[in-house]
């Protein structure tokens, strides 16, 4: 089979594997669709160390192809979606509640990091009864694929930044976590979102998905805009969606004491993330600092596929363009210059 592998630190390509096979419990997916994601550049580039011919890829729907003697759920021919977090569902972590750090830290990420990813003809899940879910009828595959990740990622931040109903948040970076954060807030009832957005496609879809107020930081500084939309209180809960130290930082100083900040950006690079001492209350505000990664499991896919059935959120105006899998690596490049204003890049197989 063909597969779109990081040959080693800064190198990508297309090149032949074998097909994988099902254990047991496992599945085998055809994919039809696919997204590219901004981690898998930050993969390429060396944020988790080296890999060798390693398959890149985490957001896939598809058809199965084959099932394991013991998985119960999911025949050859169902329509199904993978998620990005496919954790080992009977490790101490997933015992203790964090199923997405399963054998250490980040451990439930498997996908392009400790085993092949999705951008193959063939994709290898483990343990299918618990990582995929069945795509209900109506929805269709550009629509679901947003599930394996953008969506979980982005309404865990806002779950996690404990918006109280009608509060204030403010949400950094409006990429497509970012959106999500914003779409998720608005589903949480907050009364006002502050979104902190410079690109001007993506500040028209964070208005879109829910945003009352747009800040673009190149024009005015997100923390003065801020403290000065809430008459110097700061807001409830802050959002950081970008991965970046800067943007953590804001976070800290816009988010009011006894707020939330909730992380769900990527930090690919430096050795730390800084915390403003005086915006932090000198470590005495009673602010909490809530992270995530992407929630995995049937169950939490089954929940957000519900929310596109029933038309609570369409996830596809953030498809900005579509490349056939046999041009990926031109598909990746531009996720990786972010040129023509690309938000999304969808892979069809």
């Amino acid at each position: 089979m063909k597969a779109f592998v990081m040959k080693r630190i800064g190198e990508v390509g297309l090149i032949d594997k074998p097909k994988p096979e099902a254990g047991p419990n496992d599945a085998i997916l055809k994919p039809t669709k696919g997204l590219i994601c901004t981690s898998d550049v930050h993969t390429v580039g060396g944020a988790i160390g080296e890999r060798e011919d390693i398959t890149l890829g985490h957001e896939v729907v598809g058809i199965v192809d084959s099932v394991g003697s013991e998985v119960e759920q999911f025949s050859k021919g169902d329509r199904v979606v993978v998620g990005a977090i496919t954790p080992d569902w009977g490790s101490d972590a997933a015992q203790r509640g964090f199923p997405s750090q399963s054998h250490g830290a980040l451990g439930g990420w498997m996908f392009a990091n400790v085993k092949d990813g999705t951008f193959a003809d063939y994709v290898h899940v483990n343990d299918a009864d618990a990582n995929l879910a069945k795509i209900p009828e109506g929805v269709k595959y550009e629509e679901a694929v947003y599930v394996t990740d953008m969506l979980s990622t982005g309404f865990a931040g806002a779950e996690n930044a404990e918006i109280p109903l009608g509060g204030t948040v403010a949400i950094f970076a409006q990429g497509p976590v970012g959106l999500m954060a914003t779409k998720g807030a608005a589903l949480k009832g907050a009364g006002k979102i502050y979104a902190v957005e410079t690109d001007p496609r993506r500040a028209e879809l964070a208005r879109k998905y829910g945003a009352d107020e747009v800040i673009d930081f190149q024009e005015t500084d997100p923390v003065e805009r801020i403290m000065e939309l809430t008459g110097g209180k700061g807001v409830d809960s802050s959002i950081e969606a970008l991965g970046s130290s800067k943007t953590f930082e804001d976070c800290i100083k816009v988010t009011r004491p006894g707020g939330t900040i909730s992380n769900i950006g990527y930090h690919g690079e430096g050795e730390f993330v800084r915390i403003p001492r005086e915006g932090w209350g000198v470590g005495m505000s009673d602010q909490t600092i809530n992270t995530a990664l992407c929630p995995g499991g049937r169950v939490r896919l089954e929940r957000l596929l519900r929310l596109i059935k029933v038309g609570k959120v369409d996830p596809t105006p953030m498809t900005t363009h579509r490349f056939s899998f046999e041009d990926i690596v031109d598909g990746f490049e531009l996720m990786k210059t972010k040129e023509d204003d690309v938000i999304k890049p969808l892979i069809e197989f």
